[in-house]
């Protein structure tokens, strides 16, 4: 898979999994709760923030007034309303941001929101589960010529591939996200096997986890796996009300997923066999061949005579033991001596 990067943070196997931390809506439209929760971010040692830019008025119809989601009491029209952020209290929240030293991405939700965030001049492109067939929009997006990152909840491969296919055409890097949608999500329902399954069909793309759970093993299993980008709603307390706070990381949960992801990264790869630095183990460990009874010269070796014992500094280690008996003994060996070649026939 092609690495690319984000504002100069590369994604690929080379680097940790990526740590999305999702601020989302979960600040209920109120740009200074949004910016304590970026000070969170930055705090614990956090790379990425990620929005969600919403224009009302473009991203859906009044009959949205009509549909509740499952895990709001009010119509999704009026959830919107109440958290989209203006052009100026967005833009704020991009530079404060980026003042902190942190890389801001968002996803747009319309294109007037895609219009709005390539004027803010975003360095990449989140584009959800519930867009991943709004081809139109894709194609919109991907014409900006940024990384995109696609969620693909709710979709199977032959709707991926049509907007990979976009993607693709238009040349862009670009980053799968497997994801199930639910808020929060049971970990019988994440599907990790979907991951290996986008990784096959999906070559040129980074693979990623967007999780719902309400902890982490999903999300260290996945960067296991060979997630490049791990992507979790983000609280800075959960004492605070929203849609999403439930399914949402707060410091802590973030703290151990870059931990994790840094410490996962360190583990991976290698080959099988032992390491230098085991020597000092080996030598305890492992059992090199021994006489168990006082032997004398032209004595054959057998099982009543040898065996094997620690420690593994003898020089005939245990996987040679079967070839030493029927030889001969060379010289009177005392017992519990680790033998020595020169002191077997043929050997």
């Amino acid at each position: 898979m092609p690495e690319f990067q984000i504002a100069g943070r590369t994604i690929g196997k080379s680097q940790p999994a990526l740590i999305i931390a999702e601020v989302g809506i979960n600040h209920n439209g109120s740009l200074e709760v949004a910016k304590q929760m970026v000070d969170s971010v930055h705090d614990i040692g956090g790379e990425i923030i990620k929005h969600q830019t919403h224009v009302v008025s473009d991203e859906m119809t009044p009959e949205a007034k009509k549909i509740i989601p499952g895990n709001c009491d009010v119509s999704i029209y009026e959830v919107m309303e109440q958290c989209a952020l203006s052009y100026d209290d967005e833009l704020e929240l991009k530079e404060y941001v980026e003042s902190k030293g942190l890389i801001f991405i968002s996803t747009p939700f319309s294109r007037a929101a895609a219009d709005r965030l390539r004027e803010f001049d975003i360095p990449a492109y989140k584009i959800g589960s519930g867009e991943c067939n709004n081809y139109p929009l894709i194609k919109h997006i991907a014409s900006f010529g940024k990384p995109i990152i696609l969620s693909t909840g709710m979709n199977d491969i032959p709707s991926i591939r049509k907007a990979v296919e976009i993607i693709e055409e238009a040349d862009v890097p670009y980053a799968l996200l497997h994801c199930t949608n639910l808020y929060p999500t049971p970990h019988n329902l994440v599907r990790l096997g979907a991951m290996t399954e986008m990784m096959k069909e999906f070559p040129n793309a980074e693979i990623g986890l967007s999780d719902h759970t309400i902890d982490n093993y999903t999300c260290h299993a996945a960067m296991g796996m060979g997630a490049s980008l791990i992507e979790k709603h983000y609280t800075d307390t959960r004492d605070r009300e929203g849609p999403d706070i439930e399914a949402s990381m707060d410091q802590g949960l973030m703290l151990d997923l870059l931990k994790g992801s840094r410490a996962i990264h360190q583990a991976s790869g290698g080959k099988k066999g032992p390491l230098s630095e085991e020597q000092g183990t080996i030598d305890f460990a492992y059992a090199t061949v021994v006489s168990i009874k006082p032997i004398k010269k032209g004595e054959i070796f057998s099982m009543e005579n040898i065996w094997v014992k620690r420690p593994g500094t003898g020089k005939i280690k245990a996987e040679s033991f079967e070839g030493i008996l029927g030889k001969k003994a060379l010289n009177d060996i005392p017992i519990n001596e680790h033998l020595e070649p020169d002191s077997i026939e043929g050997f």
